[in-house]
């Protein structure tokens, strides 16, 4: 995926990197980015541009790590198993998936044949818990609402 390996290549690490390394690369590039460390004026222009690109880099790469993703599985395993799919979008073989519970996912790599078949399928939960899910890197965008255990 281009976008994975774009950010990769921006913060300098690989795919075997562990989530506490990817902190420790992040934050000595914020040190060394910090737009509030330039006084020069396109200095600082600069250094905001680059800021805000390691921190799209690192949130990114964050949440597919798969320490992250270990450690939200039985979450993500109950929104899709008991969680209806509400609504969902495609481009540029990106993925997005609504759920019942106020989760959103996103999926990437996803073929445009098999987004076709998801349109063109009688029951698109079932086709996205069968052929998406667990199939495809995916990130959160949004958790699953609480439910209000004092009700």
């Amino acid at each position: 995926m281009k976008k994975v390996a774009d950010y990769r290549k921006l913060l300098g690490v690989d795919k075997t990197i562990e989530v506490k390394e990817l902190k420790a690369v992040y934050r000595n590039f914020m040190k060394e980015w910090h737009p509030d460390k330039f006084q020069d004026e396109t200095l600082k222009l600069e250094a905001e541009e680059k800021s805000k690109a390691l921190i799209e880099a690192y949130n990114f790469l964050l949440a597919i790590a798969p320490e992250t993703i270990a450690a939200n599985l039985e979450d993500y395993t109950k929104t899709v198993t008991t969680a209806h799919m509400l609504d969902f979008r495609y481009k540029s073989r990106i993925l997005e998936i609504d759920f019942s519970d106020g989760s959103k996912y996103e999926y990437f790599d996803v073929p445009a044949n098999v987004y076709t078949k998801l349109v063109n399928s009688d029951v698109p939960g079932r086709f996205i818990r069968r052929n998406i899910c667990g199939t495809y890197t995916y990130r959160m965008l949004t958790r699953a609402v609480a439910e209000d255990t004092n009700a």
